[in-house]
């Protein structure tokens, strides 16, 4: 195959010649997907892709060869990138602010494939509007002994207490073991307040199956149970957007379904060879994701109740400033209770 070759990219601005360098390299070894492969696959998903992804600080995880090989993170646009691919301003968790990439139309997805890219990790708020969230996310997360098959009843009764709360939520496969459960909100609150939603949430989840999820920070203290990942909820923290494919042996891909198929679904056959023809055949089961945006007033109360009954912050992820009420940054078998005081501040040892 040439060294390079171009894609007729249509567009709200008409279209554009994207070029693909090396379109012939293999990304997935295993099934033989090439770089032209992924962009094409870019392309054909890109309306369900960028109504899940489009207008949102996104992050890209590329690789410079294969899925087995060296990878890293891009956030703020490269030099020498298209005039139509933005940026916006973000604060992150130190409170430094950074202009972070933002995916408008099929030739910037297309593009990013040129640039290595395999995942792309969206933020749950809108480019304008970056530091309240419009949509709610949970991950449900198999340890060691369970997997997509445990995390699948897991998922439908997080539906059930998010119902309770006044919140829709719709439902992916990760690319992997888990489930992703996200709802529509109105983006009225910050991160923290989502977290705490997202908490209270979990913590009612865990209520109702105790034996089968776990809000449990450490793995230590998981046992064989799905980890409610509150820690997604997070400022700067993503998971897998829809419809972006997964670094694993056959091309998976992090799919939409509706809540009528999930218990029967095959989360392997969802791949980039796949998914495709799928939405041509049933469409996408997120079409009307931002239809319907709730509250998570509702949450709130949930987690003020629970902070009134004794039950306080959980931690957060260890590169994090230490925050307020937070408890000590250290495994459960490792702490010696008398070098802590109450707010969790190391004293002594």
């Amino acid at each position: 195959m040439a060294d390079e070759t171009t894609l007729e990219v249509p567009g709200p601005d008409g279209t554009r010649s994207v070029r693909i360098s090396h379109p012939g390299r293999v990304v997935y070894p295993e099934v033989g997907i090439t770089k032209l492969d992924l962009a094409e696959y870019l392309l054909a998903v890109s309306g369900p892709f960028l109504s899940a992804n489009g207008d949102r600080p996104i992050s890209l995880q590329r690789f410079r060869d294969t899925i087995d090989g060296e990878q890293f993170f891009s956030k703020n646009p490269p030099r020498g990138a298209p005039a139509y691919i933005r940026e916006v301003k973000v604060v992150y968790p130190s409170a430094r602010s950074h202009p972070q990439l933002v995916l408008d139309e099929p030739a910037s997805a297309v593009w990013a494939v040129q640039m290595g890219t395999v995942v792309f990790h969206p933020w749950p708020s809108r480019a304008e509007n970056s530091d309240n969230p419009d949509q709610f996310r949970i991950d449900l997360d198999p340890q060691p002994g369970t997997g997509f098959e445990e995390a699948v009843p897991a998922a439908i009764a997080l539906r059930a207490v998010l119902a309770e709360a006044g919140l829709d939520a719709y439902v992916k496969t990760s690319g992997n073991r888990g489930l992703h459960v996200f709802a529509p909100i109105r983006p009225e609150h910050e991160f923290l307040d989502v977290r705490h939603a997202v908490i209270a949430a979990a913590r009612e989840l865990e209520r109702r199956m105790p034996h089968a999820v776990t809000t449990a920070w450490w793995k230590e203290e998981r046992g064989r149970k799905i980890f409610v990942d509150f820690n997604q909820a997070n400022r700067d923290r993503t998971m897998a957007g829809a419809y972006s494919p997964r670094p694993l042996p056959h091309a998976p891909v992090s799919c939409p379904v509706t809540w009528d198929e999930l218990e029967s679904v095959d989360p392997r056959s969802f791949t980039v060879l796949t998914v495709p023809k799928r939405l041509e055949e049933v469409g996408d089961a997120w079409a009307d994701f931002a239809e319907r945006p709730g509250s998570i007033d509702v949450l709130l109360s949930w987690w003020q109740r629970d902070l009134d009954n004794g039950l306080g912050e959980l931690p957060f992820p260890p590169d994090y400033p230490k925050m307020p009420g937070e408890p000590p940054r250290v495994q459960p078998s490792k702490k010696v209770a008398e070098n802590w005081d109450e707010n969790g501040n190391r004293t002594a040892g």
